[in-house]
């Protein structure tokens, strides 16, 4: 029962770090151009944008993420700094995982550093908030419930007397 409860904090937690990484991505990617505008941009075409960057970075995070997941379940590692470093690497892959890679030059082709920069800490963030919701408890599922504490001492007049001896 314990296990079941587990997944749906994971998936919380999961969905919560995605929501965070789409909204650092698409805010970061769209600032130059905001700041262009004046200030005046349509809310609506910026809540679909958000909505679209949810989507992407779900999407794209899922298998890496789970991998970081089940390692930090499976051993039980409860630390800020794992989660961050791990939500680095699935920004890092996320963003690799659209740049070209040429096999026989053993090396990526297009390669933009700042968006390279705005995956890994959008990673690194949603690794944090991953961390708040679900990894400060990593593997706690499997430790046995606590013992029920003695029940208080009885008062000394309900105790049973011993029969006098003869």
């Amino acid at each position: 029962m314990a296990l079941i409860g587990r997944l749906f904090v994971v998936a919380f937690g999961f969905l919560m770090a995605c929501f965070v990484a789409g909204i650092i991505v698409v805010v970061a990617v769209l600032y130059p151009e905001i700041s262009d505008f004046g200030g005046q941009i349509d809310q609506s075409a910026v809540n679909v944008v958000l909505g679209f960057g949810f989507i992407f970075i779900s999407g794209f995070a899922l298998l890496p993420a789970l991998i970081v997941v089940l390692i930090t379940e499976a051993f039980f590692i409860r630390s800020v700094l794992a989660y961050a470093v791990g939500g680095a690497i699935v920004g890092a892959a996320c963003y690799l995982g659209l740049v070209p890679f040429d096999p026989d030059m053993m090396q990526f082709h297009g390669i933009v550093r700042r968006h390279m920069e705005i995956m890994t800490g959008a990673g690194i963030v949603a690794g944090l908030v991953y961390w708040l919701i679900a990894g400060r408890t990593a593997g706690a599922w499997r430790e046995p419930p606590r013992p029920l504490p003695p029940p208080p001492p009885l008062p000394s007049q309900s105790r049973p007397q011993a029969p006098p001896s003869s």
